[in-house]
């Protein structure tokens, strides 16, 4: 490794992040290192950009899982290119789209739900628009519609 390498030490203070999250991040596989002689952790300076990636999913609720596996496909010997981290962007593409569709329902009905105070999902409009749960059958319908959803 080279001698621009950075300590855990300058990874966390560069990073804003805690030593403790940046030793999490590498036993989850998202960020790696090498050791020295007397153990001591190593990174290069492209983990920097890849934290940054790691902290901007999350804060947009991009499991952890999700993120490790648009990761492994950066290149870990080499600095991440242009068209790298475009392909990452268009792995979540998808996602982001659809969970911004979400968000923007229920920041636009959220006023409805809180002012009326019906308790009826048979005419809720944010969670059961046109009655589909009725048309499901009789029971109790209010399960996650995607049991895969980390929201």
């Amino acid at each position: 490794m080279s001698k621009s390498a950075l300590s855990v030490g300058e990874v966390a203070r560069r990073s804003g992040l805690p030593v403790s999250t940046l030793h999490f991040y590498e036993r989850k596989g998202l960020i790696a290192s090498e050791r020295t002689s007397g153990n001591h952790r190593l990174y290069r300076r492209e983990v920097l950009r890849r934290v940054a990636v790691i902290r901007a999913a999350q804060s947009v609720g991009i499991p952890l899982s999700e993120i490790a596996a648009a990761l492994s496909h950066l290149p870990t010997e080499s600095t991440p290119d242009t068209e790298d981290w475009a392909r990452i962007s268009r792995i979540w593409y998808g996602d982001l789209t659809r969970r911004i569709g979400l968000l923007t329902a229920l920041r636009d009905k959220m006023a409805l739900c809180i002012g009326c105070g019906c308790l009826s999902v048979s005419r809720c409009p944010l969670v059961n628009p046109d009655d589909r749960l009725g048309l499901e059958g009789a029971g109790a319908r209010m399960l996650a519609e995607d049991e895969d959803t980390d929201m």
